[in-house]
């Protein structure tokens, strides 16, 4: 077989020599280069272009795959559920991912078990799928007609995007199931009640979608490139995370709740502002940074304080009985003392079994309000960068967030790209393993009868010369 364009001169066996050893990559872009295959104009070296890659591991190449594949991972998976839920013998189970269970007929309400898993994690995979696919195929072509060009912007755009979609949709929503329940408006009422081991259809499905965005970020913030805050957020989440499993599972979802709308007013109006700026707005961006600034000071700084107060005051007397119950709703039984001999397990109980022990007292107490004054400490040292931004603002700066760059910095596109030589197609042949009949047939070619050189080529004089253009230069008789 003809070798490529590379192929060194024959050996004196009349097959030719092996290929060169390959090229070490090129990491710039050489001159006379466009696009992903490239000839250089003086000279017969082929090069490709390949994406550059910095000692990835399996994990690394792994999660980049995860990411590449988002939207197909996840709209497959809950299509073969629906396909599954088709099935007459598979509604049973299937049943379970997309609707509440535990409906309690004679309140109205519903309980709270382990079969709550399957709606969550239908939710993740819910989540995964339309944010990747609403970053992909609309908040970027949008940020794309817009003007932006650089990828590391049409990013962050289409993520700030994606996040004020989501809380434009749950923080009204929020705000309607505080709306409703008995503690609006009056922080004793987060408290009566208790034990309750139900809750409404609304206010189940809204700590159950909110429980699975928190996980889901979790996941995202490790696949996807790091930021400068990184450890600062990963423990954000796992403490919000933590905060809302618990007070569904111990029955305190109006406080979860009104903690929630409280956070949730904030995150709305910080991916507007970051949008606007990517978008070319400063002056409307600056605005609506105060109005986040103002936001982030009253709802994480003062509302939020005043619940972490009633953690701590109101959760006596007549508001909250301490003690420990135990049993499902029509038959709570105490209150009675914690068992001693379990140390303080029995604190964690109630995160597994829904009709087990649960309590309230100094020590439940102090556990919750620790987890609270933990994520008031991270929005207290976010405020202080916040603070950096308004006064840059104020001295003529533009407003800009610093707590989410890149760990990395910024770095220029073109250094994405390697450029290494392409291996040639050869295989080592002798004269006598060359089929010209065959080649004659594929190519057209029609042997003249009167022909001493025994083949007759466009632009060639004889068989012997052809031999010598593909590397076989042996003599032939």
């Amino acid at each position: 077989m003809a070798s490529s364009p590379t192929t060194s001169p024959s050996n004196g066996n009349g097959a030719t020599k092996a290929a060169a050893p390959r090229a070490p990559r090129r990491i710039n872009k050489p001159q006379h280069m466009n696009g992903p295959l490239y000839k250089q104009a003086n000279s017969n070296v082929v090069l490709v272009r390949r994406p550059k890659r910095k000692n990835e591991g399996l994990m690394k190449q792994l999660t980049r795959w995860f990411v590449d594949n988002q939207v197909g991972l996840s709209f497959n998976l809950l299509a073969l559920l629906f396909l599954a839920h088709g099935m007459p013998r598979a509604r049973e189970h299937t049943a379970k991912y997309f609707t509440l269970s535990y409906y309690n007929p004679g309140t109205g309400n519903y309980g709270i078990g382990w079969a709550d898993g399957h709606l969550l994690l239908f939710c993740i995979v819910l989540f995964t799928g339309l944010r990747a696919a609403t970053m992909e195929y609309i908040l970027a072509p949008f940020a794309k007609s817009q003007g932006m060009q650089k990828r590391k912007d049409i990013t962050r755009f289409s993520e700030q995007a994606w996040l004020g979609v989501y809380y434009a949709v749950f923080w009204p929503l929020g705000l309607y199931v505080y709306r409703q329940s008995p503690a609006y408006m009056t922080l004793r009422g987060l408290w009566t009640g208790w034990p309750d081991r139900e809750l409404t259809g609304l206010m189940k499905g809204y700590m159950l979608a909110q429980l699975a965005f928190w996980l889901q970020q979790m996941l995202v913030i490790h696949i996807e490139e790091r930021r400068k805050d990184h450890w600062q957020m990963f423990s954000h989440h796992i403490v919000t995370s933590t905060l809302i499993y618990a007070s569904y599972r111990y029955g305190y979802t109006r406080v979860g709740n009104l903690i929630l709308v409280l956070m949730d007013v904030v995150d709305l109006f910080l991916p507007v502002a970051k949008c606007l700026k990517y978008l070319g707005y400063t002056t409307i961006c600056d605005v609506m940074f105060g109005i986040f600034m103002l936001s982030w000071l009253i709802a994480r700084h003062f509302l939020y304080l005043m619940v972490c107060y009633s953690v701590w005051a109101h959760t006596s007397g007549d508001n909250m009985p301490n003690g420990c119950f135990k049993g499902p709703k029509d038959n709570i039984t105490g209150p009675f003392d914690p068992p001693t001999e379990e140390g303080i397990l029995y604190m964690l109980e109630p995160l597994w079994d829904s009709e087990g022990i649960v309590c309230f007292n100094d020590s439940v107490k102090w556990a919750f309000l620790s987890m609270l004054l933990f994520l008031q400490c991270l929005t207290i040292m976010w405020f202080t960068m916040i603070l950096r931004v308004a006064v840059k603002v104020l001295k003529g700066g533009a407003a800009e967030d610093v707590r989410s760059d890149d760990e990395a910095g910024d770095q220029e596109e073109e250094d994405e790209f390697v450029y290494e030589e392409a291996k040639p197609l050869e295989e080592e042949v002798g004269v006598e393993d060359i089929d010209l009949k065959n080649w004659e047939r594929r190519a057209g070619v029609k042997r003249q009868a009167t022909s001493t050189t025994g083949v007759s080529l466009p632009g060639h004089s004889d068989r012997k010369e052809f031999l010598g253009r593909i590397g076989c230069d042996k003599h032939v008789e």
